[in-house]
């Protein structure tokens, strides 16, 4: 549904410019609660994407304008060793970072801006107008093999950082609500003093309705690795007690509802209405453990789940783990997983820790940190 938040009787007091990465859809639907607070204090927003990130944006916010800006490639690997390919894409980023940063200088020779808001783009900043980076990962988690890379990222990010006045941390501040972990903890004074907790943010809102959904399976991520998950769990599906319902992110194989037994339906795509309506009936959740899907289920309240990291993602594998030991949900890998046995373990787990929402995150960030480059 598009939001159409602007009051009339609003005067608009700035212009801002909001660029998220489009690795996935994450970056984007994290900035819509963002982008909706902006228009809701009468503020002009323009949106610099591309791909699945520029059209979502596009949809969500008709009336704002919409450039199409390019970003870098994502090094994603069709196996394990995605490490492996993104240390050797690296100079190749490094580039991207600067022909993103030479393309940002001539969209801002046509237009002027109050406030620039970088969603994950290193090049997305300007030396004369204030700008603001968005990123849950202070930090890196790679293996332990590679710990001294790990170590030279927090120095590299705190580099890159330095290039912008603010950094907005969606995560609660360390400590024991902290859902990304050592991810978004600070560990340089310079990362420290810029670093802002903001607090989950998430597109997806709690739904007045009933919990009569079992299970709900996401099966998501890169290619191939999401059909491999769809093998794994889809046979196993039909057997479960209860309700099902099993969301296959296809949009290419979207069309009739594919129905195995009486309890359990197959949607090869759902639009984001849909999915956060399953999201809010499901008691228990079957998903990837990724960033913002976990700020999903923190927003909802959901205490159970099972999570399955994407094979190689060390992100993925690291929250997931993370969690585990937490005693928040159960998590596997994909080669182990044991659909039946691996749900009952989500039995002894409880969920992630109470924590604010997101509206009230938003609104927060807008007081404390927003507000002062606009107003």
């Amino acid at each position: 549904m598009a939001t159409e938040l602007i009051h009339e009787d609003t005067q608009t007091m700035g212009h801002i410019l909001v660029s998220p990465l489009n690795w996935g859809l994450g970056h984007a639907t994290r900035d819509i609660p963002v982008i909706q607070s902006l228009l809701a204090h009468g503020h002009d927003v323009t949106i610099a994407a591309c791909g699945s990130a520029l059209a979502a944006l596009e949809q969500e916010f008709p009336a704002c304008t919409c450039r199409p800006f390019p970003d870098y490639s994502v090094p994603f690997s069709a196996n394990r060793f995605f490490l492996a390919q993104f240390v050797a894409s690296f100079p190749y980023l490094l580039k991207g970072i600067a022909d993103e940063h030479r393309n940002l200088a001539g969209l801002l020779a046509e237009d002027e801006f109050d406030l620039i808001i970088s969603d994950n783009r290193f090049g997305i900043y300007s030396d004369r107008t204030p700008s603001i980076f968005i990123t849950h990962q202070l930090r890196y988690h790679l293996p332990a093999m590679a710990r001294p890379f790990e170590l030279a990222g927090v120095y590299l990010n705190s580099f890159l950082h330095a290039n912008y006045d603010r950094i907005i941390v969606p995560d609660n501040p360390p400590g024991p609500c902290s859902l990304a972990g050592k991810l978004s903890r600070a560990e340089t004074g310079a990362s420290r003093s810029h670093a802002y907790y903001a607090g989950i943010m998430t597109s997806t809102r709690r739904r007045d309705v009933a919990a009569d959904l079992d299970y709900l399976i996401l099966i998501s991520g890169p290619e191939p690795q999401r059909t491999r998950l769809e093998k794994i769990l889809l046979p196993a599906a039909g057997e479960l007690p209860g309700s099902i319902a099993v969301l296959l992110g296809s949009p290419e194989r979207s069309g009739d509802d594919t129905v195995i037994s009486g309890r359990c339906t197959v949607i090869p795509y759902a639009s984001t209405e849909e999915k956060e309506l399953l999201m809010n009936r499901a008691k228990c959740v079957i998903c990837r453990s990724g960033y913002t899907t976990m700020m999903e289920l923190a927003e909802l309240g959901k205490q159970r789940a099972l999570l399955i990291p994407t094979p190689g993602q060390t992100e993925q594998e690291y929250l997931a783990g993370h969690y585990e030991r937490r005693g928040w949900f159960h998590a596997q890998a994909q080669h182990r997983i044991d659909l039946d046995a691996d749900l009952r373990l989500t039995d002894q787990f409880h969920g992630f820790p109470d924590m604010p929402g997101t509206e009230e995150n938003v609104e927060r960030l807008y007081e404390e940190v927003l507000a002062g480059y606009l107003e």
